[in-house]
């Protein structure tokens, strides 16, 4: 498999595990992976959280480490990516009110470039306004917004840990479904 330029969209209090995990697994592939974040430079860090199914009626929330941002959202060239990557967490509930990230995903949908988004990360496709039509796995919580924006929401497995491919995206509902989720992105890399 040749190496794929991928970006990843990060913001504070992105699921640690929704991101760390994606980038050292493509990074163990030979992918390069960008990560980003509106506000942030190169050398900068947001903070993450660590969502967890303790059994209580919906995800705990603990502290997570500090992830490196690499790019400079504001300078980057999206024709010299491959793929997008968006993980879940808090940080899609604010950065879908950022126009220049809406705009960034509605490139790598026009030009049909693999997306991966996971959890929360629906909230901003649904925001950008790209599910109209298609099929999207999330965490069940952001289920009405994947239907409410013309999206088709397909219910995960009881376990969290399943994976759903339309077309060019691949999304999942928690951070259980890594292999699946990676998995099929890969595949599509």
């Amino acid at each position: 498999m040749a190496n794929k330029q991928i970006l990843m969209l990060v913001g504070d209090y992105v699921e640690d595990y929704e991101a760390m995990v994606p980038l050292q697994i493509l990074k163990t592939f030979g992918h390069e992976v960008a990560t980003v974040c509106p506000g942030k430079s190169p050398g900068d860090t947001v903070a993450t959280a660590i969502h967890d199914f303790d059994g209580d009626q919906t995800y705990s929330e603990k502290p997570g480490h500090r992830f490196a941002v690499t790019a400079d959202f504001d300078a980057i060239d999206l024709d010299s990516f491959d793929a997008l990557v968006i993980p879940g967490g808090r940080a899609p509930e604010y950065l879908r009110l950022n126009e220049k990230v809406l705009e960034l995903v509605r490139h790598f949908f026009k030009t049909n470039k693999p997306v991966a988004a996971v959890c929360h990360g629906p909230q901003i496709l649904a925001a950008a306004g790209v599910l109209k039509g298609r099929q999207c796995s999330c965490y069940p919580a952001c289920s009405p917004e994947v239907t409410l924006s013309g999206g088709q929401y397909i219910e995960p497995a009881e376990t969290m840990d399943s994976a759903h491919v339309d077309g060019n995206l691949v999304t999942a509902p928690a951070w259980p479904a890594h292999p699946a989720w990676m998995r099929a992105f890969v595949d599509l890399l």
